[in-house]
């Protein structure tokens, strides 16, 4: 069984520059001039058993004017390691994503362009596949730079299930989870007034228990995490993750795939350890995210209709987590959760805080709401995402776009 595995990492501008408008928004890019957690997590590889697989790390930056330092700096990191792992490393950045679209323009083929891109969750995660797809793999495995492995045999885990039929069901995706640095896999952390209304973690936590914490091993599952992910060819070439969801990219995936009359399946086995960077954004700002990624995921579900090798998905399909945010009282959440951290940002004497946090009410009936039917949206994505991998099958094609990602040795 080829396996490729595909870790993306994100990169910002210097410490002393920060953040500037229009940068793309990812929860923990490094800056530049910092230390990176994509040395750890390619050194954690050395503790795997089974190391017959692809690695490529994707060098992702948040502007397009640092993107030829940022491929630079994620070179020198894995050419410090590449011949310590014991695995075939590659490097895949801008520069090889603008010989990708080169290539498509000269075949008559710019349509595919849009489909190929280094900016937001979800064009990263089809490059995840995309490049997978290139090595002719069957599994695409989609890990994360802030993650380390401890167990010895999860590669062996991860190829355990995938492509095999399970209670009369085919495993095209397999779902791990992600172990908390103190080992545990709930979500930890305070708990405040404004979460009685906005109880994601709670629920997250219900669904982890539900799903995780139960038997069998493998199990069909209503949540799934980006960075611990196997997913078989059959569905990657044939499923993309949508670009028009801002974030949670992961379980809008998940519903793609089961409108697609795909099974996603969790196994309690496999785990790896989490250990993300504290978030740079304010509370206002991924509550905002999560907002605008709830109101549209529960846009595309109201708007299914019945279609040809499509089946229709419900909110309750994804309980307790996500599902509880694609229901009819989502309005009535985002204003309660809203009004209460506002309260709490006066009371710290954060005026601008409150204002943003109130401003998200307002968004969710207006900007939010998308302009597009997300149904249709997916649909039209679907059949572009399958003439791309039908196109980039060809033998000749394939080859000259495996020759641009190049080993690092």
């Amino acid at each position: 069984m080829k396996v490729t595995m595909v870790i993306p990492s994100y990169w910002t501008r210097e410490s002393n520059v920060g953040w500037k408008k229009g940068d793309a928004i990812y929860d923990h890019p490094t800056p530049l001039d910092s230390e990176s957690t994509l040395l750890r997590a390619i050194q954690s590889i050395d503790i795997l058993k089974d190391k017959d697989f692809h690695l490529v790390i994707i060098a992702v930056a948040t502007a397009e004017d640092i993107e030829t330092k940022v491929e630079k700096k994620v070179a020198s990191i894995i050419k410090s390691v590449s011949t310590i792992i014991g695995v075939e490393l590659f490097l895949f950045g801008p520069s090889h994503l603008r010989k990708i679209h080169n290539l498509f323009t000269n075949k008559g083929k710019n349509e595919y362009i849009n489909l190929l891109k280094l900016r937001g969750y979800s064009n990263i995660r089809n490059l995840c596949t995309f490049i997978p797809h290139i090595f002719d793999s069957e599994v695409a495995l989609l890990i994360d730079d802030d993650e380390v492995f401890e167990d010895p045999e999860f590669i062996s885990k991860a190829k355990g299930f995938i492509g095999k039929n399970v209670g009369g069901k085919t495993v095209n995706a397999v779902a791990g989870y992600y172990l908390q640095p103190d080992g545990d896999y709930h979500i930890k952390g305070p708990f405040c007034p404004w979460m009685k209304y906005w109880d994601k973690c709670e629920k997250m936590n219900e669904a982890f228990d539900k799903v995780i914490g139960t038997e069998p091993r493998l199990k069909e599952t209503p949540f799934v995490f980006g960075g611990n992910m196997v997913i078989h060819r059959d569905l990657f070439t044939f499923v993309p993750f949508d670009p028009n969801v801002p974030r949670g990219e992961d379980m809008d995936f998940l519903i793609n795939a089961k409108m697609f009359s795909f099974t996603f399946f969790l196994d309690n086995q496999l785990s790896i350890k989490h250990l993300p960077p504290q978030s740079i954004h304010p509370t206002w700002m991924q509550l905002r995210e999560d907002i605008y990624r709830f109101i549209y995921e529960r846009a595309k579900i109201e708007h299914q209709k019945e279609t040809k090798g499509m089946i229709k998905v419900y909110p309750e399909d994804f309980d307790p987590y996500p599902g509880v945010f694609f229901k009819s009282d989502l309005e009535d959440k985002i204003e309660k959760s809203c009004e209460l951290l506002s309260e709490e940002y006066l009371a710290q004497g954060d005026k601008r805080g409150s204002e943003e946090v109130l401003k998200n009410i307002t968004l969710s009936k207006t900007d939010a709401v998308p302009k597009f039917n997300p149904f249709q949206g997916v649909c039209k994505l679907q059949k572009r995402w399958r003439d791309l991998m039908l196109f980039t099958s060809q033998e000749d094609i394939r080859s000259q776009i495996r020759d641009t990602i190049g080993s690092v040795k």
